[in-house]
């Protein structure tokens, strides 16, 4: 049990690093005219568990900040994943 959490942990860090990661590689992208990260991909790295990474990306970088899919996607997409974890754990 001790190990599953622990790599949960590891998990759940590296891929918010990744979502963070993203945030900031895309507006660097955006600065410089460059080819974009799809929009979906950036989702689908919050929906993977690192929509905390993802959230704090898009406030420290300043991206992503006025687009109402993302304004108000990413926040739901946590409180999803909280009231998730928070069900598995009460139910075992």
């Amino acid at each position: 049990m001790k190990i599953a959490l622990i790599c949960l942990f590891v998990y759940l860090l590296a891929v918010n690093i990744v979502g963070f990661a993203l945030m900031g590689s895309d507006k660097k992208k955006a600065k410089k005219g460059a080819w974009r990260i799809p929009e979906a991909t950036l989702f689908l790295a919050a929906i993977l568990g690192g929509s905390i990474g993802s959230i704090l990306g898009m406030q420290v970088f300043r991206h992503k900040t006025q687009h109402w899919y993302f304004k108000y996607g990413m926040p739901a997409i946590l409180i999803l994943q909280l009231a998730l974890a928070a069900f598995i754990i009460l139910k075992f």
